[in-house]
């Protein structure tokens, strides 16, 4: 099915299913331990061997020699591999380093041995006698000096590094009102529960890995091309992640050793990174230094607004997107944003949660919060004078497919008392705790990719749906039995979802807030067409059958549902494509999201007292799964502003804070109140399901309205993140 024409009144309308709270369909199995993770498929690959990665020591530099006699000789032990006996292997196109190293090493914990043994504990201890032998390099390790030769990329997520609208320079100067200020954002970590792991088995030279990872399609084609072998030999299993944030997204080091492991002792091998391995050996958010400049006439009318963006990354790797959602979040006649990548030696940076936005949002909500107080305008009415209903650097020959943040400041205000806040800054007091407001609007692209599906019903009327699609805890089994359920007419229960196999047909995959709406646009279009058949094999006219009930409608007659589908069963494969509705219509989803903060006037500590947020994203399919992953998202937001922070070794170039013992993420003390209000929307032009993205959505802002809320509760205005009591409690000494 192709989708180049707004959506008309179809069968998800009808909502009798989609759009409800159905629980989890997956709960149970994942509340009784029973759900089979990557390195649990003891049932797949009997009798396998463990595997141990060993990190490079240093960050840049070569490996002269590696001396494994005394670890090949150890308890156990079946091999040891390294570049020098792993044969020959390629390079992906989504991984910036090797996922094996040597001699020549890119970054620091690159993988260049993997030690293979007959249980985990032999394997985890004879690493520690395989000696490597290196020659250290000077690597680049400060992105603050990085930016002095810091280039343009060759794009930003398929988009120009520069833009330029108007004469920003020129308007900039002669504002009224001016704004004109830095911000740091630093490397962060995805602190998924699930580490990296695999569990590999070959049969013949047909390959099966059982992995945690988020694009399976992708995986496919990765492991195929560095391990220089068909694609068709290479099977990906993912049918549960327990947490990925972005860090799956692409093959990584766990799979590829794992697949060497065992082609080169015969049987099937687990390699799970540990813990300390996972933030210098994965990939993680890069650190970015945005200056934001935000020219407006007394009022708060934004005459110009420029949005530069540094950022760092292995030779070859790409850039943090920090000023897209500058580009079309709000009016402005003159406008600039620039991007500049600055080659660094750290570990790979790339996608997590909402890259670009979640940080850029961290820098420009905040400049939005100093323009309203310059101007003396509440900062939600700001906000509300400054919407555009149009791309502003396009103009009005491309609007948005539908926006509502207006109606997002406006009732998320009125929801969370934002009336109630004293707009002077340092002015409520309870006992030591200053209490303070703050408001950020939310914006993340939407996007929608290609998806397939195959549904088949057998003789007794059960519905199994398989995909390739993944499910990284966002629900994706219960939306994607909830658009089944709605399309044939059955309830929930009466449909078996697989996903997470490449032998199913290729879906969109989790990322980029795509998944949900484009692989149940993917099953939309599989049941469809298997509408259109079984109407036919009724004898209904197609438009006009009507499914539901288990039955087949029309003219006054019903039928069954097994009764058309007879004996045999029957299967259909389709998918969906896109048109360029993405580029006749500009397509967003917009939130507000509000914050109340107590800060302790001696110490410096922040208590986030509370949250809300108001999210428009077109069609909600579950608003229970969908309120989960908005939660969880503003709690990272939080951690993005309060704590999160990998402190990078200057010197040997590694982040120092690699467990989570040392990298501060938010718990539950941390959060003791969340509301969530999802908007009545439908978005016609982003997919047949009328629906859109949310699941990083309530990331971008979340960090910013509690920045926002420090400023109003203590009149310390910070811009270096994450607000740590030491930087508070230092702003608080000097007013």
């Amino acid at each position: 099915m192709k989708f180049d024409q707004p959506a008309t009144l179809n069968p998800i309308d009808r909502a009798r299913v989609v759009g409800k709270p159905v629980d989890r369909i997956d709960g149970p199995l994942k509340v009784a331990g029973a759900a089979p993770y990557a390195y649990e498929r003891h049932d797949v690959a009997p009798n396998p061997a463990y595997g141990w990665m060993i990190g490079s020591a240093i960050a840049k530099g070569t490996i002269n020699s590696i001396d494994t006699t005394e670890a090949e000789a150890a308890p156990g032990v079946l091999a040891v591999l390294t570049h020098a006996n792993a044969g020959a292997l390629g390079k992906g196109n989504m991984n910036t380093a090797r996922l094996l190293g040597g001699p020549d090493i890119q970054h620091y914990d690159q993988a260049v041995a993997l030690v293979v043994a007959e249980t985990f504990e032999q394997a985890r201890d004879a690493a520690k006698l395989v000696r490597v032998d290196y020659t250290q390099g000077q690597g680049k390790f400060d992105l603050l000096v990085g930016v002095k030769t810091a280039q343009p990329p060759k794009s930003v997520q398929g988009s120009p590094a520069d833009t330029s609208v108007g004469d920003f320079d020129g308007a900039f100067k002669s504002a009224a009102v001016k704004v004109d200020q830095t911000y740091t954002t630093p490397d962060q970590s995805h602190a998924m529960m699930e580490p990296h792991a695999t569990t590999a088995a070959w049969a013949g030279d047909k390959l099966t890995v059982w992995t945690s990872n988020q694009m399976v399609t992708w995986a496919v084609k990765e492991m195929a091309k560095t391990l220089k072998i068909a694609p068709e030999n290479v099977q990906v299993v993912s049918p549960y992640i327990g947490g990925g944030f972005g860090s799956k997204l692409f093959l990584r080091a766990d799979a590829l050793l794992a697949a060497l492991g065992a082609r080169a002792v015969g049987r099937p091998v687990k390699v799970a990174l540990a813990r300390p391995q996972i933030p210098n050996n994965t990939t993680h958010r890069p650190a970015t230094i945005q200056r934001l400049r935000i020219g407006a006439t007394k009022d708060g009318v934004i005459q110009a607004i420029g949005h530069d963006v540094w950022a760092g990354d292995l030779p070859g790797g790409d850039v943090e997107s920090a000023g897209l959602q500058t580009r079309l979040l709000y009016a402005g006649k003159n406008r600039k944003t620039t991007h500049r990548l600055a080659e660094l030696d750290l570990p790979e940076g790339n996608a997590m949660r909402a890259p670009g936005e979640a940080v850029g949002l961290l820098a420009l909500e905040v400049a939005m919060d100093e323009l309203a107080e310059a101007c003396g305008v509440d900062p939600v009415e700001l906000r509300i004078k400054n919407d555009i209903q149009y791309d502003p650097e396009a103009g009005p020959k491309r609007p948005f497919s539908s926006r509502k943040l207006i109606e997002c400041l406006q009732q998320g205000a009125e929801r969370f008392g934002w009336s109630k806040r004293n707009p002077k800054p340092g002015q409520v007091r309870e006992g030591d705790f200053l209490i303070g407001m703050g408001v950020a609007a939310a914006f993340r692209n939407n996007m929608a990719m290609p998806s397939g599906a195959r549904v088949a019903i057998d003789g007794k009327g059960r519905i199994t749906v398989s995909t390739d699609m993944t499910d990284i805890g966002t629900g994706t089994y219960t939306i994607i039995a909830q658009t089944a359920a709605e399309l044939l007419g059955v309830n929930v229960s009466d449909v078996t979802v697989k996903l997470g196999d490449s032998s199913f047909p290729a879906s969109a995959g989790s990322g980029g807030q795509w998944g949900a709406n484009s692989s149940t646009a993917g099953v939309y279009a599989t049941c469809m067409t298997l509408r259109g058949m079984l109407a036919q094999k009724a004898g209904f006219n197609a438009e006009d059958a009507l499914f539901e009930d288990g039955m087949i409608k029309a003219a006054g007659k019903a039928i069954p549902l097994r009764d058309a589908v007879g004996r045999e069963g029957i299967s259909v494969d389709d998918k969906i494509e896109f048109g360029d509705l993405t580029e006749r219509y500009a397509q967003a989803t917009f939130g507000a999201h509000f914050c109340e903060v107590a800060v302790d006037r001696f110490t410096g500590e922040v208590h986030v007292r509370r949250m809300g947020g108001a999210f428009a994203a077109g069609r909600i399919l579950n608003p229970k799964t969908a309120r989960s992953q908005v939660i969880g998202a503003m709690t990272m937001g939080v951690g993005a502003a309060l704590m999160e922070e990998l402190v990078v070794d200057k010197r040997f170039g590694y982040f120092v804070n690699h467990d989570m013992a040392e990298y501060h993420v938010p718990v539950h003390a941390d959060i003791p109140e969340q509301d969530v209000l999802f908007l009545d929307e439908l978005d016609d032009k982003s997919s047949p399901m009328k629906a859109k993205g949310v699941g990083e959505l309530g990331i971008c802002g979340a960090g910013a309205a509690v920045a926002n809320a420090i400023y109003n509760a203590t009149g310390v205005r910070l811009r270096d993140y994450p607000m740590t009591l030491d930087k508070v409690i230092g702003g608080l000494a000097k007013a």
